[in-house]
C-alpha cells in the first residue's frame, strides 16, 4: 500500500464526517426554496478545495446557481485533468417515504442513507479527498488537476454550455473526469460509454376562468382533467411504445459493441422487477429486450400530473386547469428541440375543442453523448477497475442524462471518462437513497491510483 493510500485509509472516518456534513445541505436545485442551501453548499465545496489544498479556489457566478473552480498546476509540461461533478440534489419528495429524514445522513448496513449522497456528494468528495492524501503525503500530484463543481446538474445544467465556453482557457485540459455517473452493478465493473440525451416539458390544459362547483356545472362546463388525460394517453401505445409522429425523425443505431455488453451482462428480468417493487409483466420481458429498452431506446414519461383537489376527504370542484410533467430520454440523432415541437404539435392536435394548452420547455434539452471508444484513458480506467474488483469491466450505456460529455467536446475538444461509484440501484431520486460505504472507500484507492497511472501514461505520449 502506498503512502497515499495509506493516509486514505487512516483518515476514513474524517472522510464520513465530512460525507455527512455535506449531505446535511439541502441544496436542491430546481426548487427556489432551497435556495440558502445551494449557497451552503458551494460555499462548503469551496472551503473543502482550500482545506485539501488547492491553491486556487473560486465561486463562479452565472446565471443560476454557482459553479466553484479549483485548480493545482505543479509543472506546466505535465499533463492536466479536470474532474467534474455537481453539489446540487434532487427534491426529497416525498419525504414521508424516508426511512429516516433526506437531510440527517444515517448509517444502516454499511451504508450512508441520505439525499444526494450517491447522486453526486459522496462520489464528487472522493477525488478532492484524493487529492489532499497525495498533498499531505508526497507533496505534489502526479499531474495537474483543475476541478469544476457546478450547481445545476439535477436541473438540466442550463448554464453549464455558456460557463465551460466563457471559461475553456481557464478549463483548458487534456482529458475529463466525471465523478458524476454511476456503475451499472454492485457486482460487476462498468465504464458508462454512452448516455441518453432530455428533452423536458410542462404541459397546462385550461377549460374555465376559475374552479367550478361540481353540481351546478358538472356535465356542462369543460374539465381539464378528462382532457389532459385523454390527450396522454394518445402519447403511447397499449404495450408503452411512443406513438408521437415524428418522435423517432434522426435516430441512428445503436453501437454494436453495447448490443454485445447487453448480452454478456445476462440481466436478470424477474430480480429486476422484484428489486423496484413491482409486479413482473406476463409474458417476462428477456434481459437482453429489458436493457435495449433502459439504454438505447428513447422515452416519454411523466412525472407528475396536478389539478384540482388531492387532500384529505373530498371537494366537489371541477378545475380551471390540470397540468403534467414530461421528460424524455433521447438516443442518439433525437434533436431535443425537434423532439418537444413534436409532443406540442400530437398534443394541439389532441386537445378537445373548448379548452386551451400552454407547452413550455425546460432549457435547451440535451442530445445524447458516446464517448470514443479508442480513447486511452478509456482503457486504463477498465483495466485499473477490473484489477481492483476481480472481474473484467463492461462497457455499458446509461439510460440517465449527463450533459457534460458534448459540452467539454464542443468547448475544450476532449474526451471524458465516467469514474463514479456509485451504483444505479442506490435509490438517488428516490425515497431513502444511500451510498455503500465499501464503494466510497474503494473509490478513493481507485481515484489515487488512477491519478497515478493516467500521469504516467499520459507523460509518456
Amino acid at each position: 500500500m502506498s503512502a497515499v493510500e495509506a493516509y486514505l485509509v487512516a483518515h476514513a472516518d474524517e472522510a464520513l464526517e465530512d460525507l455527512k456534513a455535506f449531505c446535511r445541505i439541502p441544496s436542491v436545485s430546481t426548487d427556489p426554496a432551497y435556495r440558502d442551501g445551494i449557497r451552503s453548499a458551494a460555499n462548503f465545496v469551496a472551503q473543502r478545495l482550500t482545506r485539501a489544498g488547492f491553491p486556487t479556489v473560486e465561486i463562479v457566478e452565472t446565471d443560476g446557481h454557482p459553479a466553484v473552480f479549483g485548480e493545482i498546476i505543479g509543472d506546466d509540461a505535465a499533463p492536466t485533468i479536470l474532474v467534474y461533478g455537481h453539489y446540487d440534489v434532487q427534491p426529497p419528495d416525498p419525504v414521508e417515504k424516508w426511512t429516516t429524514l433526506p437531510f440527517e445522513p444515517t448509517v444502516r448496513d454499511n451504508r450512508l442513507y441520505g439525499r444526494g449522497v450517491s447522486d453526486d456528494k459522496g462520489p464528487v468528495l472522493i477525488p478532492i479527498l484524493v487529492v489532499e492524501a497525495f498533498l499531505k503525503t508526497t507533496g505534489r500530484l502526479p499531474l495537474n488537476i483543475k476541478i469544476l463543481i457546478e450547481g445545476e446538474e439535477e436541473s438540466g445544467s442550463p448554464h453549464l454550455s455558456p460557463l465551460v465556453e466563457k471559461m475553456r482557457q481557464r478549463l483548458a485540459c487534456d482529458l475529463v473526469v466525471s465523478a458524476d455517473g454511476a456503475m451499472w452493478r454492485a457486482d460487476r465493473p462498468s465504464m458508462t460509454v454512452a448516455s441518453r440525451g432530455m428533452a423536458a416539458l410542462d404541459v397546462v390544459v385550461t377549460g374555465a376562468a376559475k374552479d367550478l362547483h361540481s353540481g351546478r356545472h358538472g356535465g356542462s362546463a369543460p374539465n381539464p382533467i378528462r382532457a389532459l388525460t385523454a390527450m396522454l394517453a394518445s402519447l403511447h401505445d397499449r404495450d408503452g411504445a411512443v406513438t408521437v409522429p415524428g418522435f423517432t425523425n434522426g435516430v441512428t443505431p445503436a453501437d454494436p459493441a453495447i448490443l454485445d455488453a447487453i448480452d454478456a451482462a445476462a440481466f436478470d428480468t424477474a430480480a429486476y422487477f422484484a428489486g423496484i417493487g413491482a409486479p413482473a409483466p406476463d409474458p417476462l420481458p428477456s434481459g437482453h429486450d429489458l436493457l435495449v429498452r433502459q439504454w438505447l431506446m428513447p422515452t416519454l414519461e411523466f412525472n407528475g400530473i396536478f389539478g384540482g383537489y388531492s387532500g384529505p376527504g373530498t371537494k366537489t370542484v371541477i378545475p380551471s386547469s390540470a397540468g403534467t410533467k414530461i421528460t424524455c430520454r433521447l438516443v442518439a440523432g433525437q434533436e431535443p428541440g425537434k423532439v418537444a415541437e413534436a409532443i406540442r404539435h400530437h398534443l394541439e392536435a389532441q386537445l378537445p375543442t373548448g379548452y386551451s394548452i400552454d407547452v413550455k420547455r425546460h432549457g435547451p434539452g440535451t442530445k445524447a453523448f458516446s464517448i470514443d471508444p479508442g480513447l486511452p484513458a478509456l482503457a486504463i480506467a477498465e483495466t485499473l477497475l477490473g484489477e481492483m474488483m476481480g472481474a473484467k469491466s463492461l462497457r455499458v450505456a446509461m439510460g440517465a442524462t449527463i450533459p457534460i460529455g458534448s459540452v467539454f467536446k464542443e468547448h475544450l475538444g476532449v474526451g471524458t471518462i465516467f469514474f463514479s461509484f456509485s451504483t444505479s440501484d442506490e435509490d438517488y431520486h428516490a425515497p431513502n437513497e444511500f451510498f455503500r460505504l465499501e464503494n466510497f472507500r474503494i473509490g478513493q484507492i481507485a481515484w489515487a491510483r488512477l491519478f497515478q497511472r493516467l500521469g504516467m501514461s499520459m507523460s509518456a505520449n
